[in-house]
C-alpha cells in the first residue's frame, strides 16, 4: 500500500480580526487576521479521499465579505479529480462551511462521527442558538438520505477509513469533531480542520471562540500533537499560513507531502 499524497486547496478567503479567532480578551483583538477556507485531498493508487466539502456557491454569495475563489469541486478539478471519482468524503464536523458541496460527490461514502450526527439530530441543537446557525439543514437532510441508502459510515471514536487514513474523535469545537490522520512518505500528517483553526490556536494553547467544550478543545490540541509525526505535519483548518508552510503547486494549492 503506497502512502498518500495530501493537498490543501483554498477555495475562499475573508478579512477578519484577531478578536474573532481567540477565546477571551485579546489586547490585539482589532488587528487584521484573515481567514482562509480549505478542502483537503488525500490520494494514492487505490483511493481518492476528500476531507470536508466547503461552502456551496449559493451560500457563499450570501456570505458577507467572503471572496469565493472557486467552488471546492472546481478546485479539485485543477488536480484532475472529478467529484464522481471520489470514493470517500470525510466530514470533520457538520458546520455549513464544511458540508456545502457534499451532495456533488455522488459515488462517495461519507464518514462522520456518530456523536456529531446525534448532536445535530438530537434535542439540544435547536436550543443552543450559539451553534445552531452553523448547521445547513439541506446538507443534513442530504446526509440523512445518504445514510438510508447505506452510504454513510458513523464511527464512534477512532476508526480506519481506508488503509493509511484514519479518523479520530476529539470534540471541542463541536460535539463530534474529528481529525484525520494520513500516512505519507513524510510521515503521519494530521488534518486538524476546525480542531485548530489557526496555528496560533494549537501552538499557543489558545482555543477558538466558537466551541462546544472548552476542555474538549484543549484535549484536541493534545491529541493532534500525539497523532502527527511532528508539528511540521499538522495542517491547521483556516490559516493562510498553510500556504506558506508547505510548497505551492498553484497560488491556492499546497502540497502537504511535497
Amino acid at each position: 500500500m503506497t502512502g498518500f499524497r495530501v493537498y490543501a486547496l483554498r477555495y475562499a478567503e475573508r478579512d477578519a480580526r484577531r478578536g474573532e479567532h481567540f477565546h477571551g480578551y485579546d489586547t490585539r483583538g482589532a488587528e487584521p487576521h484573515p481567514t482562509a477556507y480549505y478542502v483537503w485531498l488525500a490520494v494514492n493508487d487505490e483511493h481518492t479521499v476528500v476531507i470536508d466539502t466547503g461552502i456551496g456557491r449559493a451560500r457563499a454569495e450570501r456570505a458577507a465579505g467572503l471572496r469565493y475563489l472557486a467552488s471546492p469541486v472546481e478546485a479539485l478539478a485543477r488536480l484532475d479529480v472529478a467529484a464522481g471519482t471520489v470514493d470517500h468524503v470525510v466530514l470533520t464536523h457538520l458546520h455549513y462551511d464544511h458540508t456545502g458541496t457534499a451532495r456533488e460527490f455522488t459515488s462517495a461514502r461519507y464518514v462522520l462521527q456518530q456523536a456529531e450526527l446525534d448532536y445535530w439530530t438530537g434535542p439540544w441543537a435547536e436550543r443552543v442558538t450559539g451553534e445552531r446557525w452553523l448547521l445547513n439543514d439541506d446538507d443534513l437532510a442530504h446526509l440523512q438520505a445518504a445514510r438510508r441508502d447505506g452510504r454513510v459510515s458513523l464511527p464512534d471514536g477512532d476508526a480506519t477509513v481506508v488503509p493509511g487514513l484514519s479518523v479520530h474523535l476529539v470534540g471541542g469545537h463541536t460535539a463530534g469533531m474529528q481529525v484525520v490522520r494520513v500516512r505519507t512518505a513524510r510521515g503521519h500528517v494530521v488534518l486538524a480542520s476546525d480542531a485548530s483553526h489557526f496555528y496560533e490556536n494549537i501552538e499557543g494553547d489558545r482555543p477558538f471562540p466558537i466551541l462546544h467544550s472548552m476542555t474538549g478543545m484543549y484535549g484536541a490540541f493534545d491529541r493532534i500533537k500525539e497523532l502527527a509525526d511532528g508539528p511540521h505535519l499538522v495542517v491547521a483548518g483556516h490559516d493562510p499560513e498553510v500556504l506558506k508552510r508547505f510548497p505551492l503547486l498553484e497560488p491556492d494549492i499546497a502540497e502537504i507531502t511535497g
